[in-house]
């Protein structure tokens, strides 16, 4: 059975190893994590750990962005990173993720979530291209069918578009990184 809970500082160190494993054993997305740890943009009841056994095997992490167009700003949230071992991977934990993830944001009055995946994978959770919703990003050259947006509220793209801004801690290396 399957457990998702709240991650705590206790998980760290475990979901840092997931993610490198996850990841085929590099640590950007660890890195990740841990810089958005300590940013305005955490918000700690978003990142999710899936336990099994007592084992973390999975790992969500949902973070404040923003929708700028001209003066007008609205809060987003960003999917980034989620992984499961590659052992546990095709079992639903994924989707466990995802789905307690949402719950939380429709709960704390999130209503777009938007992330950079694989055009295969996200629409199965409601995820669409989110150029087609008129959003837009600049701050990473992706193709456009792999930046994806989905409402939590039913007609919120209706009321937002502009420009998606990731905060800095998902575009700025520690000097460690840009050494690699």
């Amino acid at each position: 059975m399957i457990l998702i809970r709240t991650e705590t500082a206790n998980d760290h160190d475990a979901v840092f190893r997931l993610n490198r494993e996850a990841f085929g054993g590099r640590e950007t997305e660890s890195r990740l994590v841990e810089r958005i740890r300590g940013s305005a943009g955490f918000i700690p009841e978003l990142s999710l750990v899936a336990v099994r056994n007592g084992r973390v095997v999975g790992h969500l992490l949902l973070s404040k962005a923003e929708i700028v167009d001209g003066e007008r700003r609205h809060e987003a949230v960003v999917l980034a990173p989620i992984a499961v071992l590659p052992e546990e991977q095709r079992k639903g934990i994924g989707r466990a993720l995802i789905g307690e993830g949402f719950e939380r944001c429709v709960r704390l009055g999130f209503e777009v979530v938007c992330l950079i995946g694989h055009p295969d994978y996200y629409p199965r959770f409601g995820f669409r291209p989110a150029k087609e919703a008129g959003l837009e990003l600049k701050q990473f050259r992706v193709p456009d069918d792999v930046f994806m947006v989905r409402e939590l509220r039913e007609g919120a793209l209706q009321e937002i578009g502009g420009e998606l801004r990731y905060p800095e801690s998902f575009w700025t290396l520690s000097d460690k990184e840009e050494t690699e």
